[in-house]
């Protein structure tokens, strides 16, 4: 199994047209991260996509280029890229850059997005929201597939026999889905045998399964190959040294993310006890000692028998020293223990 990192480089906004000085620190801190993360032998770090004031990734694949330069193996991914609110043309030359850069270690990862702010501000009409994600996925693996392309849609402009270049280094790009938890998105990906990516929030992680068995089930009746389908699991993670260290570290960042998120969507402020719980064995939060992270993530391969499992980091409020130590401890401790246990 696959062993990776997630972040959205979480930031305080700077509330300034220029001089964005926490915004240029976290990039320096996400560089860093990955540097690491490549050092410590982990297989992919992923940058996700959000046009909002307290993330600083806006476009994955240009900083995903510069950490290209201080890395050698390890592949490079969006965590996610919302594909229903870009050009699928430009986001495959980007792409297709980076893996050149990269010498053939780009991938992307297309969903809808879980925010809307990219919506108006590219000029797209929420409505069509399902709409222009299924159109531009589809022109996007076309795009992939051949080098020439003629492609008509409800959305965009035709394209009329056209070349789309640069070509990435790599045969095709691997493209994954991303997914939130829509029964529709795993119908998807598993009719278009694609490899998913399920983030897992909230909940006993074993309610997903459902969903991965109509991935599953979906391929098997397109007439794909069932065993070589290709799964990621995503959830928040934090190590330290001790279980209570981790969770003292991580608890007043998730609570000031979770609440704001929260108070956007109607939900209910989440409590210390609550936070305790997602962290207990059968929780979604990867928060607690190196042997409490092993533990969970084997229990959760048990569920899904997926083939890659990306922790995403949750900077906030956490000292960088510290969060180098969490990504550290997962590459050094927590890796050699799951690939011993799932060659």
């Amino acid at each position: 199994m696959e062993l990776g990192i997630s972040t959205f480089g979480e930031i305080k906004a700077d509330g300034t047209a220029g001089n964005a000085h926490n915004a240029h620190r976290r990039v320096q801190e996400l560089i860093a991260e990955a540097k690491l993360a490549d050092q410590v032998g982990l297989d992919v770090y992923a940058l996700g996509e959000h046009h909002r004031s307290d993330f600083v990734i806006s476009s994955p694949e240009v900083v995903l280029a510069a950490i290209a330069a201080v890395t050698e193996r390890i592949r490079l991914s969006s965590s996610v890229t919302v594909l229903s609110s870009t050009d699928p043309v430009r986001t495959f030359q980007n792409f297709a850059s980076l893996d050149l850069v990269s010498n053939g270690r780009a991938e992307i990862m297309a969903g809808r997005g879980s925010f809307i702010e990219s919506f108006p501000l590219f000029g797209f009409d929420l409505k069509d929201y399902d709409d222009l994600y299924a159109e531009h996925l589809d022109l996007l693996m076309k795009i992939n597939q051949q080098e020439i392309v003629s492609w008509k849609g409800k959305h965009r402009a035709p394209i009329d026999n056209l070349g789309v270049y640069p070509r990435p280094l790599q045969p095709q790009i691997p493209i994954w889905l991303a997914m939130g938890g829509t029964p529709s998105s795993a119908a998807r990906a598993g009719y278009l045998n694609l490899p998913l990516t399920l983030a897992i929030l909230g909940g006993d992680p074993a309610q997903y399964a459902p969903l991965f068995n109509l991935y599953r089930d979906t391929a098997r009746k397109a007439g794909h190959d069932v065993d070589k389908l290709q799964l990621a699991v995503n959830m928040h993670m934090h190590i330290a040294d001790t279980a209570e260290q981790a969770a003292d570290e991580f608890w007043p960042t998730y609570e000031k993310m979770m609440n704001k998120i929260g108070k956007e969507r109607g939900w209910s402020r989440i409590t210390r006890p609550q936070f305790e719980m997602m962290r207990a064995p059968n929780g979604p939060l990867l928060v607690g000692s190196v042997e409490e992270v092993i533990a969970k993530i084997i229990r959760t391969h048990g569920l899904f028998k997926h083939t890659r499992y990306l922790a995403q980091i949750i900077a906030g409020d956490i000292p960088h020293e510290k969060i180098l130590r969490s990504i550290e401890l997962f590459g050094t401790k927590v890796a050699p223990a799951i690939r011993q246990q799932l060659p």
